[in-house]
C-alpha cells in the first residue's frame, strides 16, 4: 500500500458520486484521512472502507454551509491539508431552443460550488503552511461541441478559477491545479451512451491516480496547471 498521503486530511466534495468514490478509494489507499461532502444525503452503504468522515446534505453552492462543513472537518481531523472539488453537473442542450436557466444552473453546479469550497477551505489550508486544491474541470472547456456550450462555459470557469487562484497563492504554500477529463466511464454515462465504446473513456480510478499525484509532495512544483486526462476519446 502506498503511503505518500499518510496522515493528510483531504476533503472530497461531490464525494458520493462515482468519481468521488473512486477518488476516496485511492486516497484511503494512499494513507489519507478522507472526508466526503455532498449535497445528497449520506448513503447507507457503498462508500469506500476507511473513509473517516461523511457529511451529507451540504449545499456546496452556499458559502455559509461550506464554511460550516469545513469547520466540522477541522474539528474532526485536526486540520485540512487538501481539497478535491468533484461536485458538479452536466447538461447537453443546443443553444437554439435551449433555456437560459441551464446556463445559470450549470454555473451554480460547476463554478459556484468550486469557488465556495475553495474560499471555505483557504483559512484551513493556509493555517497548515501548505496545502493542495485540485478542481475537476473538463476537456470540453478547451473545445466545445454541439450542445456543450453551457457545460463547457462553466468548466472553462473552473479552469480560469484554478489559474487565477494558483497565482494568488503561489507564494503562500498552497498549490491549485485542475484535471480535465474527457468522458468518464461511469454507470450514468454508459446508460446515456449505450452504443459508445466505453473502453476509450477515462476510468475513474485512472483519473483518481492523477488527482492523488497532484495532492502529493511529488507535485509541489506544479501549480496553475490544467491537466488533460482524455483517455482515447
Amino acid at each position: 500500500m502506498s503511503t505518500r498521503l499518510e496522515a493528510r486530511s483531504i476533503v472530497v466534495t461531490g464525494g458520493f458520486g462515482a468519481l468521488g468514490r473512486a477518488v476516496a478509494q485511492r486516497l484511503v489507499e494512499d494513507g489519507a484521512h478522507v472526508t466526503l461532502v455532498d449535497r445528497a444525503a449520506a448513503p447507507a452503504g457503498g462508500l469506500p472502507a476507511g473513509v473517516a468522515v461523511v457529511l451529507g446534505g451540504v449545499d456546496l453552492s452556499d458559502e455559509a454551509a461550506c464554511a460550516a462543513a469545513y469547520a466540522r472537518v477541522r474539528e474532526a481531523a485536526g486540520g485540512i491539508d487538501g481539497v478535491v472539488n468533484v461536485a458538479g453537473g452536466f447538461a447537453w442542450e443546443p443553444i437554439e431552443g435551449g433555456a437560459l436557466e441551464t446556463w445559470d444552473r450549470l454555473y451554480t453546479m460547476n463554478v459556484r460550488t468550486a469557488v465556495a469550497s475553495c474560499r471555505a477551505a483557504l483559512p484551513h489550508l493556509l493555517a497548515r503552511g501548505a496545502g493542495r486544491i485540485v478542481n475537476v474541470g473538463a476537456l470540453a472547456a478547451q473545445k466545445a461541441g454541439m450542445g456543450m456550450a453551457a457545460y463547457a462555459a462553466s468548466k472553462s470557469g473552473v479552469a480560469r478559477l484554478t489559474e487565477s487562484l494558483a497565482e494568488e497563492l503561489k507564494d503562500r504554500g498552497v498549490t491549485v491545479n485542475a484535471v480535465l477529463p474527457s468522458i468518464i466511464d461511469t454507470p450514468a454515462n454508459r446508460a446515456d451512451m449505450p452504443d459508445a465504446d466505453a473502453s476509450r473513456w477515462v476510468a475513474p480510478d485512472k483519473l483518481a491516480a492523477v488527482i492523488a499525484f497532484l495532492l502529493s509532495d511529488d507535485a509541489s512544483a506544479v501549480t496553475g496547471a490544467c491537466v488533460p486526462v482524455s483517455g482515447r476519446v
